[in-house]
């Protein structure tokens, strides 16, 4: 019997990427691919025993794992790398696999600056 969680995830996943992405630009050193990604943020707490402070990313971005092709193979994100949408750069910071199947990663970035169009 086929796993019928997974099977929901991955259409799940597909409607995602059908609807709800935008196209960006993945840069590693000289490599740049274009790719869809859904556009999100995340949302940290910092609890210093006085304050609470509530921190967000700069920007998440949801892409499919098997879309990150760099160099002719899929690739996990890396530290430095850079994320362009539009005329706006941003760097990664980390990332996590988004699903238990880890067919999506969760990249976290912040702003660096922009690129002339």
């Amino acid at each position: 019997m086929a796993d019928l969680l997974a099977q929901g995830a991955a259409w799940l996943e597909s409607q995602r990427t059908k609807h709800l992405t935008t196209t960006v630009t993945y840069v590693r050193n000289d490599v740049q691919i274009s790719v869809p990604a859904t556009i999100g943020r995340t949302k940290y707490e910092a609890d210093d025993g006085q304050v609470v402070r509530i921190e967000f990313t700069d920007r998440d971005y949801l892409i499919l794992t098997a879309d990150l092709v760099l160099g002719g193979q899929v690739s996990e994100p890396e530290r430095g790398d850079l994320i362009r949408e539009g005329t706006r750069e941003f760097e990664v910071l980390d990332w996590r696999y988004s699903d238990p199947y880890r067919t999506t990663l969760r990249i976290n970035t912040k702003h660096v600056g922009a690129v002339e169009a």
